[in-house]
């Protein structure tokens, strides 16, 4: 189960950011000399835009077709906050229409484009994100004060906000999409409305490769309605407070490779999505043909993740020869009622995973609860077309040496989650199962907490 991904070509030719007015410097704005140099080199034909060793601060930028932006050793790409260059847009996220800023680095409807060298491109996240007081230590949390006083208070958690127009978009909340000026009521409160860091939309051909990606305002990487995209010998972080600081976040895509590339983020690590309920599975666009080997994900929330949103579904998915080291939970599948979709033909194996903090294994249809019946009581009406399905999911060869649940399954009494195969692996936990609501959980030549498995299976 591995597939051709069509990797892009550009020409022979290279274009430097310097030769059109940009500057290393701290307090010089590049992103007119930047996007000059990317239109330039996209008028030409494609090729190479360069950005040399050095300190080049900038705003958003859009990747053009055949061009490959290239980050040598020593660059440093670094994203300014702005009202005036971040507007906001309605696009995807969450597999939902939201209201979002743009994002530092886009691109939509373009083909062969690539990230590629050794550089660093950093997304300034801190000035974006929400801080969670849980998350942090004490000393952390007051030096987050003298940044900014300005705190919300939820029953979970306080929350530090960055900017005073950050706090009092929380109380707001978002406006009425229906509102022909939604957008304009939103500006007010600009950047609660984080941006993901990368964002690919219904693009072909594109190539990560080699950088480091890191501090992103929301999630990292997200490409959405691509084929043939291909994250190779990169890295990417965030840290460990990072709210919704996922790694890559691949959805209703095809043909896709993640290799040799390494996560160390504050959500799920490598995250498979395909778009949130009703209104998402009106376009027919699952995720599927998805080869991930040779990755690591350290302290994260999950390794390796599907869901919640996957109402398009996700199918065809090989992930192999990876480490998960440090993770809240090891392999996790979530969804809920409501989201419809069908999850099936996952091959996950040859996976080491140490150090989990929860569940090494995890598949849940209660990622959020609601009643298949209607209540009249503010509760959504869904119907069988709405109810989620985990099936046909094999795994083998995985090793943990810790955790604190090794398996849990809690599917739905309207459909069961089934058919999972577990072969050939070990595990070490505090529990050995939490199962409710599946059917035909195999265990073949399979020991947890040291009590071997022959050839078993679970009902319930």
């Amino acid at each position: 189960m591995k597939f051709n991904v069509i990797r892009p070509e550009f020409k022979n030719v290279d274009y430097n950011i310097l030769d059109f007015g940009a500057k290393s410097s701290y307090d010089f704005n590049n992103r007119i000399a930047i996007q000059k140099t990317i239109d330039e080199c996209e008028k030409n034909g494609g090729g190479r835009v360069i950005i040399p060793n050095g300190f080049f601060k900038t705003g958003p930028i859009t990747l053009k077709s055949n061009v490959n932006l290239y980050l040598e050793s020593g660059a440093y790409l670094s994203f300014l906050k702005s009202e005036e260059e971040y507007p906001l847009i309605f696009t995807e996220y969450e597999g939902i229409k939201k209201i979002r800023c743009i994002s530092p680095i886009n691109a939509k409807d373009k083909e062969n484009i690539a990230i590629t060298g050794s550089g660093v491109i950093d997304g300034n996240g801190h000035l974006w994100r929400g801080i969670k007081k849980f998350k942090v230590t004490d000393k952390m949390w007051e030096r987050l004060l003298k940044e900014s006083t300005y705190v919300y208070e939820t029953k979970e958690s306080k929350i530090w906000c960055p900017t005073k127009t950050y706090y009092d978009g929380l109380y707001k909340g978002e406006p009425d999409y229906s509102l022909p000026n939604a957008l304009e009521i939103a500006q007010e409160n600009w950047d609660m409305y984080r941006p993901v860091m990368v964002s690919l939309i219904n693009c072909d051909k594109i190539l990560i490769e080699g950088v480091t990606l890191m501090n992103s305002p929301a999630w990292n990487i997200h490409p959405l309605y691509c084929t043939n995209f291909t994250l190779k010998d990169a890295k990417v972080k965030n840290t460990a407070y990072a709210q919704n600081g996922d790694g890559l976040d691949l959805e209703s895509s095809k043909n896709c490779e993640i290799v040799n590339t390494e996560f160390s983020v504050g959500d799920d690590g490598i995250c498979i999505k395909s778009g949130k309920n009703r209104i998402a599975r009106q376009k027919k666009i699952p995720t599927e043909n998805v080869w991930i080997h040779g990755c690591k994900v350290l302290d994260a929330h999950g390794g390796f993740v599907v869901g919640s949103e996957m109402s398009r579904g996700v199918k065809n998915i090989l992930i192999e020869d990876c480490i998960f080291a440090g993770t809240d939970i090891g392999i996790r599948f979530k969804s809920a009622m409501g989201r419809g979709g069908v999850v099936e033909d996952i091959t996950i194996k040859n996976i080491q995973m140490s150090r989990i903090i929860g569940e090494a294994m995890i598949f849940t249809m209660g990622y959020v609860l609601i009643s298949i019946e209607d209540t009249n009581e503010g509760k959504v009406t869904v119907d069988l077309d709405d109810v989620p399905e985990f099936k046909n999911i094999y795994i083998e060869n995985i090793h943990c040496d810790s955790s604190k649940v090794v398996l849990k399954v809690e599917g739905l009494p309207e459909k069961k989650i089934h058919d999972i195969y577990i072969k050939d692996s070990s595990f070490v936990g505090e529990n050995d199962f939490s199962l409710k609501l599946c059917e035909n959980i195999k265990l073949i030549n399979t020991s947890i907490n040291n009590k071997y498995y022959k050839e078993e299976t679970f009902d319930n």
